[in-house]
């Protein structure tokens, strides 16, 4: 057991100990001076503590500290009673406090309780009520600050979680503080029921068993109830005091003595505003000139000094600043900083920052969030790290998003507009200024605030400015997805289901793959929109074939074959038929007899005239699925698919191409040509 559970164990036990077991005088007198101490510590802890935080433990203090004190007030009350002779400590705050008069020490004590009761316990109980209130209603949004912070790049994931988890133990403590208000005002309660016994007990105790008259029994006990009262409420009105710090304590950049002086005496015309009050008070009044007009004098004097001092600070500051600024000039670029590469930047125009600004009413930001969220839900990896900038070089109302700092696309929105598109079905036409939807370059029109609700109803789709920016961006990181899954998102992607999964870890990687090689499979994946959400699936597909093949192509078509009911899920409507076009057999072995392999891997060498022939006969075999309003589905045999499907990634972009291992038995498709040449 530590030395400090140990203090903190007998501290407590010894509170239960001195309501049961009978304390001598001399005792007593000993722990009631550990009680004026530790309320000393616990008072001047609070108000040089920088934040509430420093004091976490306040809540429990309050609760321990109460109890032990109670303990001796009980203790105390049976000396009183009992012998007459509480100790030294009572007696004497009884005869000084007091002057030996029970009148002006009971006048001192009601004075002491109003102040406890009336001002510290009832304003510090308002204020534990209404923080702990605002705390827990502020949290959504703190949370949703660091969001924004953390995806702008501003703070990093650990200060983020560092962020969460104050703001979590903030609302915890004055959640609790809030209830432990109520310790002291049950402990000040407590002390003035305490003592009424004492005084009544004390006079009863010294008629009955004393043979004093009731005058003597009053005044004899009348001190010793009061000294027991003052060594009692004392120091429970610094622990109500230091209860009052804590929860109205609202600096967290210096300690309380520094910034109390700096915010009283830091303007010099306050101070010469007050000197002048007073000298005016001691010159025109009857008040005594020989106390104000000292005062004004000292006030006048700190003024000047002040003004002084402020005067030299600023130019300090101001040739400080410009030291700094030539320094600048005169040091070399530190290039250092201009290599990081930011994985995805969206740059917009100035005509754009309302949309990301906050303060502003913009959302942008939080749609950020809810696109990297969203991809992570669907595609099973991390995006990262979104850099929101403003760009004064663009257009007002341009915006510009960069992969790996080289731009991929570009748009313009109108801010006080709506983007209307025509779903092919709307029962009147409206009038706008034409466009294209940037993600899917689909015709429509911007139109004004006032026309937005006749659109509607005319059956158009309308999409406000931040909407189309999002799904813009969301569009371009789905199809560069590949691109930004590095080789430590795998490690990361592995490390999150390693401690559920050791064996198939333990097995793959590195005696089979290296991550290199997994991040390879992941990427091939991917650029064909497959979701890795279900790595355990991916992984044990990849131990089981690695061992005779290293080659990623080819272990990407047998995990593939492994999510075939992710992929029948994605491509084919369940209880559908499905329209889809078929691969001419004659292609297929033409493109395998084509298929050269080397240390490198494989490719097509593949007569460009014949490859031509055979693009065009896919173009036609998908005009008919779109002509019915389908997605062009092509499918082919497990060998021939990747090899085709890397054929026509130049010429299609949408073509979905899948072989007949990847369908699920309970698909059911129907061929509506072949592709053949």
């Amino acid at each position: 057991m530590k030395k400090t559970d140990l203090a903190v164990g007998v501290y407590i036990l010894s509170a239960i100990i001195f309501l049961i077991i009978p304390m001598n005088s001399t005792l007593l007198d000993i722990m009631l001076a550990l009680n004026i101490s530790v309320s000393m510590i616990i008072l001047f802890n609070a108000l040089f503590s920088q934040e509430v935080l420093n004091m976490s433990t306040f809540p429990t203090i309050l609760l321990f500290t109460t109890t032990f004190r109670i303990s001796l007030n009980v203790s105390s009350t049976k000396l009183i009673l009992t012998t007459g002779d509480p100790g030294d400590v009572v007696t004497q705050f009884g005869n000084f406090v007091g002057r030996g008069d029970p009148i002006v020490g009971m006048i001192v004590f009601i004075i002491l309780i109003i102040v406890q009761f009336m001002v510290i316990n009832k304003g510090s109980e308002r204020v534990s009520e209404v923080t702990a209130r605002f705390t827990l209603d502020a949290m959504p949004g703190k949370q949703m600050a660091i969001d924004a912070d953390l995806n702008t790049g501003a703070i990093t994931d650990a200060q983020a979680r560092e962020r969460r988890e104050k703001i979590q133990e903030e609302s915890a403590f004055f959640g609790s503080m809030d209830g432990a208000t109520k310790y002291v005002k049950g402990d000040a309660t407590a002390g003035l029921i305490i003592t009424v016994i004492n005084l009544l007990g004390g006079v009863i105790m010294g008629m009955t068993r004393q043979g004093l008259t009731a005058g003597a029994a009053l005044e004899k006990y009348a001190l010793l109830t009061i000294g027991d009262g003052l060594v009692s409420q004392i120091p429970s009105l610094m622990i109500s005091l230091a209860t009052g710090i804590l929860v109205t304590k609202v600096s967290k950049e210096a300690d309380f003595g520094d910034l109390l002086v700096k915010q009283l005496f830091s303007i010099p015309k306050v101070l010469y505003m007050v000197g002048g009050s007073m000298i005016l008070f001691g010159i025109i009044t009857p008040l005594p000139w020989f106390v104000f007009c000292p005062y004004g004098i000292v006030f006048l004097a700190t003024a000047s000094v002040i003004k002084k001092k402020t005067e030299v600070a600023a130019v300090e500051t101001e040739v400080s600043a410009d030291e700094i600024s030539a320094d600048e000039i005169r040091r070399p670029e530190n290039v250092t900083s201009l290599l990081h590469v930011d994985a995805i930047e969206l740059e917009f125009g100035y005509g754009i920052i309302p949309l990301a600004d906050v303060n502003q009413g913009g959302d942008l930001l939080d749609r950020v969030v809810l696109i990297r969220r969203q991809i992570a839900l669907e595609f099973g990896c991390v995006v990262p790290t979104i850099r929101l900038r403003d760009n004064i070089q663009l257009n007002p109302n341009q915006y510009l998003i960069k992969i790996k700092g080289i731009p991929v696309s570009d748009g313009e929105i109108l801010f006080d507009h709506y983007m209307a598109m025509n779903p092919g079905y709307v029962e009147e036409e409206i009038t706008g200024i034409p466009t294209f939807e940037p993600s899917y370059h689909l015709p429509a029109i911007w139109i004004t605030e006032s026309q937005r609700e006749r659109a509607e109803s005319y059956g158009y789709t309308v999409v406000d400015p931040p909407s189309i920016i999002a799904t813009h961006l969301t569009e371009v990181i789905r199809s560069h997805l590949d691109e930004l899954l590095t080789r430590q998102d795998v490690q990361n992607l592995i490390n999150n289901i390693q401690e559920a999964n050791q064996t198939l870890i333990g097995e793959l990687v590195p005696k089979l793959l290296g991550v290199g090689e997994i991040q390879k499979v992941l990427q091939n994946l991917l650029r064909e929109g497959i979701s890795i959400l279900d790595l355990i699936t991916i992984f044990e597909t990849l131990a089981d074939y690695a061992p005779t093949t290293r080659d990623t192509d080819v272990l990407t078509e047998y995990v593939r074959q492994s999510l075939k009911r992710a992929i029948s899920n994605k491509y084919f409507m369940n209880n559908e038929t499905t329209s889809v076009v078929t691969l001419d057999p004659k292609i297929e072995q033409e493109i395998m007899g084509s298929v050269k392999q080397t240390e490198q891997g494989a490719y097509l060498s593949l007569d460009p005239e014949r490859t031509q022939k055979i693009m065009k006969a896919v173009e036609a075999e998908v005009s008919k699925l779109e002509e019915l309003g389908k997605n062009p589905v092509i499918i082919t045999s497990p060998i021939v698919r990747m090899y085709f499907k890397r054929l026509t990634k130049d010429y299609f972009q949408d073509l979905i191409v899948v072989s007949y291992n990847e369908i699920e038995p309970t698909v059911e498709l129907q061929s509506v040509g072949m592709v053949t040449a």
